[in-house]
């Protein structure tokens, strides 16, 4: 299979699809792969690092659409990509399209067959190529939180640990998975009072074991919510429901009984956000204030921290990537249903129900479409 990498055009996204090491893996499989160049250049890899790897180097990104059978990105396609798919090429990517009807009809018109990184499953029910990114989205909305608490950000002036004789910063994190348990872990370790949200007791169970005492949780019912944000310096929306739109958990004016100079990071952004407040932002002008609250909702938060993103997601992507490009993509998504469960649409068709469901859009099954599909199709 020939797979091609294009550079990513969203705003401030530095990560690439694959890195070298990568390449080498599918050149060893016997695969084709052509690169943009200068794909990964503010991650530190070159050309010639792709090269070496065994990749072709395309001039531009039309030539990669143009000749690829997969396509391998990192964020959802932009409308000038989603101009260049063609009918019956592979897409592998995050996606997010529950919150995003315009993206979801584009896709759809293309033809393609498009694969989300965040509905892909595992044995266990998790979301394994999500998971690395949380992991550092949670970590990042921290740091960005804490920064955005001083002065000179427009924040309240708050150290997050606090010094001896000042009580530290009150965090409160809505959701309690891999980005929540991270970001409590980072906000912890910065010594802030932390206290944990979620509708699983299942799961808040299992932080209490992992935490211990220093985290407090609280089920996340509208009356912990109304009462623990607004007395919280820091909050971190960090809810997720697979492949569908987040729910709104945080209403205006809840948001409105925060303290002004206060700080909420939504990382749930990419699925629409979790607070009638949020609405997407960039790198480029990550902020705003809406209720006296400074609001942080990048979409695309680990790309500012590309390298180590890079590397995160490919360690989870590759053996994906592999088995699409090794058994092609009909005969490796009927054999595993987990990697099937990445299938968002395909030839026109929603077939995801999570994402018709939120589009309100018609959607079939992935295992009734691929059972209907001619293989020549």
């Amino acid at each position: 299979m020939l797979v091609g990498v294009p550079k990513e055009i969203k705003n401030r996204e530095y990560r690439v699809g694959l890195s070298p090491s990568a390449v080498a893996e599918l050149v060893a499989h016997g695969h084709r792969v052509l690169v943009e160049t200068g794909v990964a250049a503010a991650v530190g890899y070159t050309d010639d690092d792709y090269r070496h790897a065994g990749a072709s180097i395309a001039r531009d990104a039309a030539e990669v659409f143009a000749a690829a059978e997969m396509i391998v990105k990192v964020k959802e396609p932009q409308p000038a990509e989603c101009a260049m798919l063609q009918a019956g090429q592979v897409l592998f990517t995050y996606l997010h399209i529950a919150a995003d009807p315009a993206l979801a009809a584009r896709l759809q018109a293309t033809g393609c067959i498009a694969i989300a990184y965040e509905t892909v499953t595992d044995a266990h029910g998790r979301l394994p190529l999500l998971a690395p990114m949380s992991e550092i989205a949670g970590r990042l909305a921290v740091q960005v939180g804490a920064t955005t608490l001083q002065n000179v950000f427009g924040g309240a002036g708050i150290l997050l640990g606090g010094v001896p004789g000042v009580l530290p910063a009150t965090v409160t994190v809505l959701g309690g998975g891999v980005v929540g348990a991270n970001a409590a872990r980072m906000a912890m370790g910065l010594g802030a009072d932390v206290v944990v949200l979620d509708r699983s007791l299942e799961r808040l169970v299992a932080l209490d074991n992992l935490f211990g005492p220093r985290l407090k949780t609280a089920y996340a019912d509208r009356a912990s919510i109304e009462a623990l944000v607004p007395r919280s310096d820091l909050v971190i929306g960090a809810v997720l429901v697979t492949g569908a739109a987040a729910p709104k958990l945080l209403s205006r004016a809840t948001v409105a009984k925060m303290r002004p100079g206060s700080v909420f990071v939504d990382v749930a952004i990419d699925q629409g956000g979790c607070a009638e407040t949020s609405r997407p932002t960039t790198h480029d002008a990550p902020t705003y204030v809406e209720e006296g609250v400074i609001h942080y909702c990048v979409t695309n938060m680990p790309g500012g921290v590309a390298r180590t993103a890079t590397q995160a997601l490919g360690n989870a992507t590759l053996p994906y990537v592999l088995r699409l490009a090794d058994r092609g993509w009909r005969a490796a998504l009927r054999a595993d249903p987990h990697l099937r469960a990445g299938l968002n649409v395909a030839a026109g068709t929603l077939t995801h129900e999570a994402v018709g469901r939120s589009l309100n859009r018609p959607w079939v099954d992935a295992a009734t479409f691929l059972d209907e599909m001619p293989d020549a199709a």
